[in-house]
């Protein structure tokens, strides 16, 4: 259980929690100011990579269509219907190629 509860402090959200910022195996980063290595990147969990990837999309507004992430980020003040049209910053673009280059090579469910 100690495991679990360390491993959830490290990939989560801090408390209270601050939109785009986390507490990653490598220190604390905040996806639109900080790049993230891709070498803390790697020791996460594919569940933790989307969960990561789709919080800086949610920051920007984006309308999720999947139920998954519905659940997940509620669509809650969303304006954006099209991903293509999210409007990142140079650190949230380089986050989320970092994100999805690390997942490929993980073999994560898409």
């Amino acid at each position: 259980m100690r495991h679990v509860l360390l491993v959830l402090a490290l990939v989560l959200p801090s408390v209270p929690a601050v939109a785009g910022c986390f507490e990653d195996v490598g220190g604390t980063g905040c996806t639109y100011d900080s790049l993230f290595a891709e070498s803390n990147l790697r020791r996460l969990s594919c569940e933790n990579l989307w969960f990561v990837r789709n919080s800086i999309y949610d920051d920007n507004g984006y309308c999720f269509r999947t139920k998954r992430a519905q659940s997940v980020f509620e669509n809650a003040g969303c304006y954006v219907q099209d991903l293509g049209q999210v409007k990142l910053n140079s650190y949230e673009r380089q986050n989320v190629a970092r994100i999805q280059k690390v997942e490929r090579q993980k073999s994560c469910p898409r």
